[in-house]
């Protein structure tokens, strides 16, 4: 097997795990290895792959082993800092990570995951360490308003830098309140303005419903009097005049001042070149704008720019699916499922999971309607009937399965179908197809005589009569019919009793009738009363319904 082979199944599974297909990706991967269990690259695509499945022990092993083939590369080792960081060996994945900014001073990812790593462990030492405490605390209605307390804040800067020191505000009743939200335990003792009711208990499962605020919060709600009040506010200027920008540049949106927008926007990236939310509202207006290519690009600077920042999953997601958006709305199916399908690995949001199930139904209508050929189908069916001659019943199927699709209106193919599936005793299978002959036309004579013969097989002759009467109906001249018809009266007045009421309560329209109510009843005043029996022979409908019980033996006549 050739390196070329090699490549193209780590190409592959590249392309199933952008689509999420993790399985298929490992699969890929391990198959480019079996060529080539040299190559460091493979092992890394699929440690890669193994950690977004979460089997960080499989993403460990593979990252170990990219180390031990290619010692000189820096990814190697952040792939290594990776998985052991999710085994929860903080020490061992910052020694990686060490490893790797040796080799690779300049590789960004290797150095945030470092210091994600670092902040990761501080922060089990220290739960006040939290870069996003005041995050936490704001969006709990518990803890919201202490951070207007200038004391209480200087309190919080003192337990950041070391938490031993708690022993000091323990009198102070917010400080459990505060241990309750950082941990996330329920406290019932814990202080407040609102503990003496409880009603903090209340308002928690509000929480979540707010997790989407904290940026609102700290960095474009009031930022001005943040900046005066909140001590803790570790922004820089040009930070908080980033913010400023935004917060004109959304307003500018709103109102479709676009130009105006693009120019807030972008003076806002330039004060914080560190923030992708700017660039992906940017991207919002170019969208609006169909600037496609302007678009694309913005959102793909915002990626490149979050992925270095370790931004949150979701705010990842939304340039993916922004990209995915402009090719679906430009029909160009394929790269809006690999765009929303990139954007679902990040974070699962509901609407794009149905805008996928919506373009999976139109690529795959898309691919019957280009498979359809007339003259295809009609060749497949030709060579469906020299099989079926030869007596190749299977193959015969696969032939008219093949013109079905190529033709799927064609109701002869669905006749011939039935036909094989009754030499192979499929008997089933053979009257739906049958039925499904009929459905595209009702005046196919040969799917009636079909039916028939196959309910004559079956021993259901009350079924291959009504079958006969059909096909007798469009031809009273049909011979096949007339036979047919003839065969099947005989094998019933050849069955026993039993044999004939057994075969009749099978029969739809005999359970029909003795299921009314009114026959129910008419049948009862015809065995206590033989005069009844003549008036209801009266009515055409009653009569015929009696016979058709005296003919399958269901009804008995003295």
């Amino acid at each position: 097997m050739s390196t070329l082979e090699s490549l193209q199944h780590k190409d592959a599974g590249n392309k199933a795990l952008a689509a999420g297909n993790l399985d298929e990706a490992i699969e890929c991967y391990t198959k480019a290895i079996d060529i080539e269990p040299t190559n460091h690259v493979f092992f890394s695509n699929r440690s890669a792959a193994y950690a977004k499945k979460g089997e960080y022990q499989k993403a460990f092993d593979d990252a170990k082993k990219t180390t031990e083939i290619k010692p000189d590369w820096g990814k190697g080792f952040g792939r290594l800092g990776a998985a052991l960081a999710y085994l929860g060996k903080d020490d061992e994945a910052m020694a990686a990570y060490e490893d790797g900014i040796k080799l690779d001073p300049n590789n960004a990812q290797l150095k945030s995951g470092y210091d994600e790593v670092m902040k990761k462990a501080s922060s089990k030492s220290n739960p006040f360490s939290d870069p996003n405490l005041e995050v936490k605390l704001a969006m709990d209605p518990r803890t919201k308003d202490f951070l207007n307390d200038p004391s209480f804040l200087q309190m919080l800067n003192i337990l950041k830098t070391d938490s031993s020191k708690m022993g000091m505000f323990m009198k102070d009743p917010r400080m459990m309140t505060v241990l309750s939200v950082i941990l996330g335990i329920p406290m019932d003792f814990a202080g407040g303005p609102n503990a003496a009711n409880g009603s903090q208990d209340q308002e928690m499962p509000e929480a979540p419903k707010k997790k989407e605020e904290p940026k609102k919060t700290s960095t474009t709600t009031s930022s001005s009097k943040t900046s005066k009040s909140n001590p803790s506010d570790e922004r820089t200027d040009a930070q908080k005049q980033a913010d400023e920008e935004k917060q004109l540049g959304n307003t500018a949106y709103k109102k479709k001042e676009f130009e105006t927008a693009i120019t807030h926007y972008k003076k806002a990236f330039e004060l914080d070149s560190t923030n992708m939310t700017y660039l992906s509202n940017l991207s919002a207006v170019y969208f609006e704008q169909q600037s496609w290519d302007l678009m694309v690009e913005t959102c793909e600077k915002a990626i490149e720019v979050g992925r270095a920042q370790r931004a949150d999953y979701k705010l990842l997601s939304k340039p993916m699916a922004r990209i995915g958006t402009m090719w679906h709305q430009r029909k160009d199916y394929e790269k809006a499922l690999q765009h929303y399908s990139q954007s679902l690995i990040e974070f699962r949001d509901a609407t794009i999971v149905r805008k996928v199930s919506q373009i999976e139904k139109i690529i795959k209508e898309e691919a019957k309607k280009a498979y359809l050929d007339d003259e295809k189908a009609e060749i497949a069916r030709q060579e469906g009937n020299e099989k079926f001659k030869n007596g190749e019943f299977p193959a015969a199927i696969k032939c008219y399965e093949e013109s079905i699709k190529r033709k799927p209106d064609d109701p002869k193919v669905y006749s011939n179908r039935a036909a094989c599936y009754s030499k192979l005793t499929e008997f089933g299978l053979a009257i739906s197809d049958c039925d499904k002959c009929l459905e595209l036309d009702p005046q196919f004579i040969k799917a009636y005589l079909r039916k028939g013969s196959i309910y004559s097989l079956m021993k259901k002759n009350a079924e291959a009569r009504t079958a006969y009467e059909k096909a007798l109906e469009m031809d009273k001249n049909c011979q096949e019919a007339r036979d047919g018809l003839r065969s099947s009266y005989l094998a019933q007045a050849n069955s026993t009793p039993e044999e004939k009421r057994a075969e009749a309560m099978k029969n739809p329209e005999i359970q029909a009738i003795l299921s009314d109510p009114a026959m129910r009843m008419i049948l009862e005043q015809m065995q206590q009363d033989p005069q009844a029996a003549q008036n209801h022979m009266q009515d055409p409908k009653i009569r015929d319904n009696i016979m058709k019980l005296y003919e399958s033996g269901i009804l008995e006549m003295r």
